[in-house]
């Protein structure tokens, strides 16, 4: 891939916003969960999305976007090895800050309601703190507080700094429940309402 891509346009002639999701997967829970945040965030007609594997990503195709979803499985505790990997490459990058300002945000999937995925989360804020970028968080609020079914509930598992998703024990990548698919789907939304208010910010000033 070349480390920048043409513009395109939306229908009023405005250059479109490019926004990465870029994951690794291994059993298909956390590709799944990248397709239904890339979904929701298409809803926003003037941002151009693309699904990005993390393995064999060259750091400098990072230039062409302007925000980023992270997504790796949570091993114990933190991110995958593949997806560590990918954050060190850019490590030239960090020196000379090439990637400050742009948006951030993170998601991580796990077998345990638990299973630590907070402290995967906090890595993938680190590193974007690290490189300067702005990071948003998940603003959805928890729908089994009102009286939706826990499993079809949005923001079930309560998580604020990003998008946390339960797989369960299975091999099977496409066994997610309703409510983590409906909330892939808002999270990937608010990205790119968030990214648009920032373009809107920038084009006013």
């Amino acid at each position: 891939m070349p480390a920048f891509k043409a513009q395109r346009l939306n229908s009023t002639g405005f250059i479109m916003k490019k926004l990465a999701v870029i994951y690794h997967s291994v059993n298909g829970h956390t590709e799944q969960i990248a397709g239904h945040i890339a979904s929701g965030a298409r809803e926003t007609s003037d941002v151009d999305v693309t699904l990005l594997k993390a393995e064999g990503l060259v750091p400098q195709d990072l230039l062409a976007y302007d925000a980023f979803v992270f997504g790796s499985p949570t091993y114990l505790g933190g991110v995958s090895g593949v997806f560590k990997s990918f954050m060190d490459s850019t490590g030239g990058m960090w020196k000379r800050q090439q990637l400050k300002g742009k948006l951030a945000a993170g998601f991580t999937v796990s077998a345990l309601p638990s299973g630590d995925k907070q402290s995967t989360l906090l890595s993938m804020f680190v590193f974007a703190m690290q490189h300067g970028m702005v990071w948003v968080g998940n603003a959805i609020l928890p729908e089994q507080h009102s009286g939706v079914p826990y499993e079809e509930a949005a923001n079930r598992l309560g998580s604020w700094s990003g998008l946390m998703a339960q797989a369960g024990h299975t091999l099977n990548g496409d066994t997610l429940v309703p409510g983590d698919i409906k909330t892939a789907i808002m999270f990937g939304a608010n990205i790119a309402e968030a990214l648009m208010r920032m373009t809107s910010q920038e084009v006013t000033q």
